[in-house]
């Protein structure tokens, strides 16, 4: 069965089960994951397994000439060393694009690029063998800077472009089009004649870093090869179907011979949408005819996934002298780095958010994504909007400032409500509570003042643990934001979870078994799936089975997506399942269910979308938005350059927390993301070469950095939705990298126009 969600009669439920819909249940994984006891992919083994290693390319640009194995295969407790040539099926992968090189031939593109691989007894084995692996490099020119790359100068990253555009002669200089990934064109509006009304205008140019997801799980596959010629993979995934898609294209197998079982992840965050080294280990277990184990370290791990897309980017707003917006105009450049993996759909995602949430009536947005010998960027947490996000929020606090207004009075003069009609010509049908969470914010009591100047060092003091301050150089500043992004997928995608429940005996008890595909990434997928079987069956015991490719396909556990569709999945396989009961009559349950189990498939799909015309950017692409503001404060040393966040409360409208604890751990997580990107998170790439890819040098928040992460959850059921849920995960992300921003410019008064802040930003020493 499939079909939207809608409210229809039913049989009454079974009885009254705890731990469902709205209760903070407890998660099945949860006890073995804070003792250690939980095994992630990476703990996966088989006795009589063999270890898989992959030979990386040191150069971001370059052709390879020769690749000479012989004193790799030669070495004792090698089983197979495999180069492009030995790849079975198609020799190029990828999610939107299949572009990406399963092993590099003549070129390689990015510093990391899989050259070869090697089977060996022992993982030292195996990194002697890539050693041994002889390579010949001819250098080429990278082209690293996306703007040289929209402009058509330097060399062609692809000399084919993987859109089907002409072949370039060897040596040929770029074009826009030949290093342009997508150009996202929005109109709306007259521009002209708003300018012409703007009493005020303020323009600004800002840049977002690379940020990493930072996942603590590397990637990891344990591939079994099977008695039919096919190959079983125990993946840590996002999107088991859509691994399995390329796998079995990859291998030249069809797909029933590609089984892919989700493994433990270890976090995931966009990270793991791509495929990392689920083609590699299966390549060599099909080779070996034994279990292969792959699993990168630190610096591999860097190196073998995508990154979320540094930004440059420049918004002009136009208002009215009483700070009503007339028109905004905004320009995103975004750096996809190699391949396209998803940078078309991030650049898109950015541009139809650039105007905030906010009534624009005039807009103009350019949004270009590039290729450049960069590392490749693609998913990660916010997906675009995070980058728009901060643009726009930092350029209306700047407006703010010239007008001479509270920055919060100018966000609720503008707020968007429902029914404002977005810059893509889309009204927004459901609850749109911009202002709502801003005057909760507003209204929240500020943290006490930071302590003042002593003779001795305040641990509450940025900089007082190590003895470096006594205050008298701090600043206190307070910044807002607010942001809005879609949920699920958008632009005429037609997106669908399946799931399965089945309700049997066992020991004279009625138990559900609940089968999907949906990813847990850490999210609590598996949880929330177990308190809706509950919840509508009337049953306490709920078994939510592994995921793999034998159950239907859930999507990507992406989007901020999974809970509404899966869950809607549940929901209704639930439904059907009383339904089917209620038809062999009345009676005690046990009794009905001894004529056998009782089972149900549904598909769950959300109301179409379309996707915007090229030339003007209009359409009604999305299913839904979700909104999160943050006030952050920070206190500023301005002397040394020393930031403390004393305090960074979110206030976010969830539609309905399903499980109310599992909601403020994914805002508490969002948050700490985006202070991160704020003030620390940078993967460094010069000359297209990664400086920093080690959690030595790559730094993320840890708990002494987190401050106070005080929640307002409003709760305003999406008519559209499942219990009228709405997505979590990723707006707390948006807002929350702005707000520091903001607060750290009112503490300090200087532009701070890129993320993230560093010392030498602020003490003007850089």
């Amino acid at each position: 069965m499939s079909g939207p969600a809608r409210t229809e009669e039913l049989p009454d439920r079974l009885g009254e089960a705890g731990g469902g819909v709205g209760t903070s249940a407890p998660r099945p994984d949860g006890r073995l994951k804070v003792t250690g006891a939980f095994a992630y992919a990476s703990d996966l083994h088989r006795d009589d397994a063999v270890w898989g290693a992959t030979l990386r390319s040191p150069y971001p640009s370059a052709r390879v000439l020769r690749v000479d194995t012989a004193r790799a295969r030669a070495l004792s407790g090698v089983f197979a060393v495999l180069t492009h040539q030995d790849v079975p099926g198609s020799r190029t992968y990828g999610m939107k694009v299949a572009d990406q090189p399963v092993l590099a031939g003549d070129r390689v593109r990015y510093e990391g690029e899989p050259v070869a691989l090697v089977a060996a007894d022992h993982p030292d084995t195996a990194r002697r063998a890539l050693r041994l692996i002889d390579v010949e490099y001819l250098e080429l020119p990278a082209l690293t800077d996306p703007e040289a790359a929209l402009r058509g100068e330097g060399p062609l990253v692809h000399e084919r472009h993987p859109a089907g555009g002409p072949a370039a002669p060897a040596g040929a200089t770029g074009t826009a089009a030949g290093n342009l990934v997508r150009h996202v064109r929005i109109r709306h509006g007259d521009l002209a004649s708003a300018r012409a009304r703007a009493d005020v205008v303020v323009a600004g140019e800002y840049e977002t870093g690379m940020q990493d997801q930072a996942f603590l799980g590397p990637e990891s596959v344990l591939a079994v090869p099977s008695e039919d010629g096919g190959v079983e993979a125990y993946v840590s995934s996002q999107w088991i179907h859509d691994d399995q898609r390329q796998m079995a294209a990859c291998l030249g197998l069809p797909l029933e011979k590609v089984r892919v079982r989700l493994a433990g992840v270890g976090g995931a965050f966009g990270g793991r949408e791509d495929v990392s080294c689920q083609i590699h280990a299966a390549m060599l277990a099909l080779r070996t005819g034994r279990p292969v184990r792959m699993s990168y370290g630190r610096r591999e791990s860097f190196l073998g996934h995508v990154h979320r897309h540094p930004a440059r980017m420049r918004f002009e707003h136009g208002a009215t002298r009483d700070g009503r917006l007339v028109y905004l105009t905004a320009r995103l450049l975004l750096d996809g780095g190699a391949y396209t993996s998803t940078s078309q759909v991030v650049v898109a995602n950015a541009a139809y958010f650039a105007a905030g949430a906010y009534r624009v009536p005039h807009a103009e947005i350019d949004g270009y994504a590039v290729y450049t010998n960069n590392p490749p960027c693609g998913a990660m947490r916010g997906f675009g909007a995070v980058q728009a996000c901060y643009g726009v929020e930092s350029n209306m606090d700047r407006l703010a400032r010239r007008l001479g207004v509270d920055p919060v009075e100018l966000r609720l003069r503008n707020a968007m409500t429902t029914g404002t009609v977005l810059p893509t010509g889309q009204s927004v049908d459901g609850p749109a509570p911009v202002a709502r969470l801003l005057r909760r914010l507003r209204d929240r009591p500020l943290p006490p003042p930071a302590p003042a100047g002593s003779r001795t060092a305040s641990p509450g003091l940025p900089g007082g643990l190590s003895n470096t301050t006594h205050g008298e150089g701090v600043r206190r500043g307070v910044g807002y934001a607010v942001g809005v992004k879609a949920i699920g997928f958008s632009g005429g995608v037609d997106d669908r979870s399946t799931a399965r429940v089945t309700l049997s005996l066992a020991g004279g008890e009625p138990v559900a078994e609940v089968r999907s595909a949906a990813a847990e990434c850490g999210q609590g997928i598996v949880t929330v799936q177990e308190q809706i079987a509950r919840t509508e069956l009337g049953v306490s015991r709920v078994v939510v089975l592994p995921a793999d490719t034998a159950s239907g396909d859930a999507g990507s556990s992406s989007a901020s997506r999974q809970t509404w569709m899966t869950g809607g999945a549940v929901r209704g396989a639930c439904r059907t399942v009383l339904r089917r009961l209620a038809a062999r009559g009345s009676g005690p349950v046990a009794k009905l269910l001894e004529e056998g189990p009782v089972e149900a498939e549904f598909t769950f799909a959300h109301r179409r979308t379309e996707p915007v015309d090229p030339e003007r950017g209009q359409g009604d692409a999305h299913i839904a938005f979700a909104f999160a503001a943050h006030r952050a404060v920070v206190d500023v040393d301005t002397g040394l350059g020393l930031v403390k966040v004393v305090e960074l409360a979110c206030a976010q409208d969830v539609g309905k927390a399903l499980n109310p604890t599992a909601v403020l751990g994914q805002i508490e997580g969002g948050t700490a993301q985006g202070l991160g990107l704020a003030v620390m998170e940078e993967l460094r790439v010069e000359g297209g070469t990664v400086r920093n890819a080690s959690f030595t040098d790559y730094l993320i928040p840890t708990i002494a950095d987190m401050p106070p992460v005080p929640v307002e959850l409003l709760e305003l059921p999406h008519p559209d939705a499942p219990y009228g849920l709405n997505g979590v995960g990723e707006p707390p992300t948006l807002s929350a990298t702005p707000a520091v921003a903001n607060a750290l410019r009112d503490a300090t008064g200087l532009a701070l126009a890129r993320v993230p802040v560093r010392p030498d930003d602020i003490t003007g020493r850089g």
